[in-house]
């Protein structure tokens, strides 16, 4: 039986894993051999949310390999895929216009070999697309049994209070959660994103929990960066993340950490996991070690005068 902690995914009944598994690499880091241990160890801890894209793996092949590898244990979780980014440019194959929703759910439902999506996601806002054809769209998914929730990811505060309000007026399915960027080198959530999720009751799903793995621990100052990972090659990811005040940051917090028993990696997790507004800290894994340390990670609960501790270190310039 798992230790593992779950949560309500915003207002919703939907209760996924505190960690959840992140198949960006699937197809493309790593091949469906190597992502079959990684899939089956996720399900081993009881980490049952499993989040992916259409254009993961080089455009479907994340969602072909969980599909072909979940088999008859599809039932056991929490799928979620989003569509919206460009899958075919040449072929106009992206946006959120109800012409392309109905075809990209099609076309994930038949990668992924199932008949329902959890919860499916816009991927980023579509400014050819009134929001109120994304809505009715989705709706329309909900009614048929397609899909059963909706989420939202990578859109600005206004959108995500207009998403919302839209689909209240129409009567149509809340959206439940949004996907964005937070970490403790990223706080910038908290301005208004956050605020806005806590009042219109979505839960925040946030990616690059790890700011790309910078806080792995893995990078250190003067030192050669670690070979094949995400920030080494030149990026925009990189050149905002390989700073000199992130280093300093992050020096801190591994010595915070360390203090206390901990890894730079855990306090990350235990820290995110900290924060009401989070459901679920969606995780990328190579390798099913990195899964079970993710797991162990969100066990440490951080009280006050840790967090208050934390906030003087990650707020500083």
């Amino acid at each position: 039986m798992s230790d593992l902690q779950y949560r309500q995914l915003g207002q919703s009944g939907l209760r996924v894993s505190l960690v959840g598994l992140g198949t960006n690499n699937f197809g493309g880091r790593i091949d469906r051999d190597a992502s079959r241990p990684v899939i089956h160890k996720a399900l081993d801890l009881g980490i049952n949310f499993f989040d992916t894209a259409d254009v993961y793996g080089n455009k479907g092949g994340s969602e072909s390999i969980l599909g072909e590898v979940l088999g008859s244990r599809r039932k056991d979780v929490i799928l979620a895929t989003k569509f919206g980014s460009p899958f075919d440019e040449a072929a106009g194959l992206k946006g959120a216009s109800r012409r392309y929703v109905f075809d990209a759910v099609d076309a994930s439902l038949q990668r992924l070999r199932t008949d329902w999506i959890d919860l499916y996601q816009v991927h980023r806002p579509d400014p050819l697309t009134p929001i109120e054809e994304t809505v009715r769209a989705l709706q329309d998914l909900v009614r048929s049994g397609k899909v059963r929730y909706v989420g939202l990811s990578n859109f600005a505060p206004w959108q995500l209070v207009e998403a919302q309000w839209v689909a209240r007026e129409l009567g149509a399915s809340a959206f439940i959660s949004s996907q964005d960027e937070y970490s403790l080198l990223n706080r910038q959530a908290e301005t208004e994103r956050i605020p806005v999720l806590q009042q219109y009751g979505l839960g925040l799903l946030p990616f690059f929990p790890l700011a790309g793995g910078f806080l792995s621990g893995k990078y250190r100052p003067g030192e050669a960066l670690p070979q094949g990972a995400r920030l080494t090659a030149a990026s925009p990811l990189a050149e905002r993340t390989l700073t000199e005040r992130n280093y300093r940051v992050a020096g801190e917090l591994a010595d915070f950490a360390a203090t206390r028993g901990h890894t730079l990696l855990e306090l990350a997790f235990s820290w995110l996991a900290a924060q009401p507004v989070v459901s679920s800290v969606i995780a990328g894994a190579t390798r099913p070690e990195q899964l079970e340390q993710n797991a162990r990670a969100v066990a440490w609960q951080l009280d006050n005068e840790a967090l208050a501790q934390i906030d003087r270190i990650t707020r500083q310039q």
